[in-house]
């Protein structure tokens, strides 16, 4: 499927985030863990989500949607031979499925995961740390997790890998013993899946710090829970509000979450305010960038959190490229995440890439509508944000990619007073 963006038109209205597409994936793989009945509220309906629930569903796990974002799911009994290893291979979270499967059946066989081409992912934290805690893999064409019993440990990840983390958290909540996890991360969606263990009766200390204690042995029960607010969606909207030089609510934003984004914006010249758990982006911004203090040029950089996410970095800088400024944008985390710049330069952009990490923004530059192709997730969000601020129509290819992380986001916009019809691709 294509969009087809009717661009330069000012929006206006509420838009809520949808449940936190990172959170909701270690969640619902996290369900494989207790023979009981699970209940998640707020599970995005997109396609990474979608095929996790078929996955799980080959296990022999019941997993039914019961309402339009609530998914039930009973993993009375569950085999790991069973699982599919093709559907594993499309979406980079079957790697979830290691630590479920591993604590429930004492062995998994996975396809290595897929996911957005944005640079090398590597998996050894999730090898590390699960052998740390008992499990041994074999990785050929392959990858195959065996154990004996998990068994707590004092665990030190080599980098503060999120998906690592999740895993390295769920294998020590089902193990033997408590477990030290050190240098973990503590991205929002972390933090959710933890506090989804404890709801299912584990023990877990340093939530939403860099260690964990999480005491294992525990027996796991039932549990309804809530998936929190997309922090990145929130922060796609914030750009988006910006570049279209509209004022935006968005509802129940997880204000809590989202202090080093509001900075990060603000450096561009870009102010909200909260209202409860509302956020406002207000129609009347300076968009001028702020430079360093001695009027040096400033640089906007991603870190691992709580510092600016690495997945609102394409929405930044093409809010950047509607500023008045010259900012320097350093992603640090993928090699590969910047490529699509070029896309934005056929559309009137003043940008310099300077290395697969870093981006020299020049604005503001009037956009002009273009024909361009999403790349990836984030890349291809943040080119739907620069059709709809150019003037004209533009096409957007591979729209497929944009659905596995922002649930129905054209009928949403458009409900904004976006113009976005969703068409077949030419063939």
């Amino acid at each position: 499927m294509k969009f087809l963006v009717d661009g330069g038109r000012p929006l206006s209205g509420t838009i809520r985030p949808s449940g936190n597409k990172n959170a909701a994936l270690p969640i619902v793989a996290a369900t494989l863990l207790t023979e009981h009945p699970v209940t998640l509220q707020n599970v995005p309906r997109i396609k990474d989500i979608e095929i996790l629930v078929e996955l799980i569903a080959t296990t022999g796990a019941e997993a039914n949607w019961t309402g339009p974002n609530t998914l039930h799911v009973h993993a009375k009994s569950v085999s790991a031979r069973a699982l599919d290893l093709a559907m594993c291979s499309r979406i980079r979270g079957s790697i979830l499925l290691a630590a479920p499967l591993l604590a429930r059946c004492g062995e998994v066989t996975l396809s290595p995961p897929g996911g957005d081409v944005i640079g090398r992912r590597r998996l050894d934290t999730h090898f590390l740390a699960l052998q740390q805690l008992g499990a041994d893999h074999v990785m050929s064409e392959q990858i195959r997790f065996t154990t004996k019993g998990l068994t707590g440990a004092d665990v030190f990840l080599d980098e503060p890998s999120v998906t690592g983390t999740e895993n390295a958290v769920m294998a020590a909540a089902a193990a033997t013993g408590t477990t030290v996890l050190r240098n973990a991360a503590s991205e929002p969606h972390v933090q959710d899946l933890c506090e989804f263990l404890v709801a299912l009766g584990a023990r877990i200390e340093g939530i939403g710090t860099n260690t964990l204690t999480i005491h294992g042995g525990a027996t796991f029960g039932g549990a309804t829970h809530a998936i929190g607010p997309d922090h990145i969606e929130v922060g796609s909207f914030i750009g988006l509000a910006a570049v279209t030089r509209s004022e935006l609510r968005i509802a129940s934003a997880g204000i809590r979450h989202l202090r080093s984004t509001l900075m990060g914006f603000e450096r561009l010249g870009i102010t909200c305010r909260a209202e409860g758990d509302d956020l406002i982006i207000p129609a009347a911004q300076s968009m001028v960038i702020q430079n360093d203090i001695g009027g040096h040029v400033p640089k906007l950089e991603d870190q691992p959190w709580p510092a600016f996410p690495a997945d609102v970095m394409s929405i930044a800088i093409v809010t950047a490229t509607q500023c008045d400024g010259l900012i320097l944008m350093h992603e640090k985390m993928f090699e590969s995440r910047l490529f699509f710049v070029d896309k934005l330069v056929s559309m009137g952009a003043r940008i310099v890439l300077c290395d697969p990490h870093r981006a020299l923004v020049a604005g503001p530059s009037e956009l002009r509508a273009g024909t361009v192709e999403s790349p990836d997730i984030r890349a291809g969000m943040a080119m739907l944000l620069a059709a709809l601020c150019a003037r004209g129509t533009s096409t957007i290819k591979n729209v497929g990619q944009i659905d596995r992380g922002y649930e129905r986001i054209d009928e949403r916009l458009n409900a904004l007073g976006a113009r976005i019809t969703r068409v077949p691709e030419d063939r």
